[in-house]
């Protein structure tokens, strides 16, 4: 498990510990009146297909993945590679590589340590977390980050900003806000 934030250090992940100095950060979090455990399984089965654009968004970016493939099985095989996890309640994920190309240009790590310390110029560093958050209402989180390696790193990182801009919001209307109403309609 990675280190926690001191405000919830069961639930809350310190995405600084892998990411402090993001190029790019995307938030989303949806209320819930969902029991968390509900809620995170409902979210666990979320699949690409489920989501409308944001599936589709996700396949064309990452050629190759099956519409029937769930977000947690996504996050949890290469290209990624999980970082850090905690049963029922928190999961984060890396890659790396030249994420603004089509081409499936992700190189695979083999432990977290891979992703704390790459840094080849060119690339990035990208950061998925999802996470419940015990409160009355429960909420889930997602956040994204994005750390850019060297000049042309930032110019590709730069060239995909306007994709993130228009389409970053989907993370919650399309993700996770279709796991807060399963979990609600069980």
């Amino acid at each position: 498990m990675s280190p926690t934030s001191a405000a919830d250090p069961s639930t809350t992940p310190d995405l600084d510990h892998w990411l402090p100095s993001p190029t790019l950060r995307v938030t989303q979090r949806r209320e819930s009146r969902a029991p968390a455990d509900r809620l995170w399984e409902e979210a666990r089965n979320i699949r690409l297909s489920d989501t409308r654009l944001l599936g589709r968004l996700v396949r064309w970016r990452i050629p190759g993945l099956e519409p029937d493939l769930a977000f947690d099985e996504l996050f949890r095989a290469p290209p990624f590679i999980v970082l850090a996890e905690e049963p029922g309640r928190l999961l984060v994920s890396g890659l790396v590589g030249r994420i603004w190309t089509l081409r499936r240009d992700y190189p695979e790590l083999k432990d977290p340590e891979d992703f704390r310390s790459w840094n080849t110029p060119g690339t990035a560093r990208v950061v998925f977390a999802n996470w419940i958050a015990e409160a009355a209402p429960n909420a889930i989180h997602a956040e994204a980050r994005v750390e850019a390696i060297g000049a042309q790193g930032r110019g590709g990182v730069a060239a995909v900003r306007p994709l993130v801009r228009a389409f970053g919001s989907l993370i919650g209307s399309d993700g996770i806000e279709i796991a807060a109403r399963r979990a609600e309609r069980q």
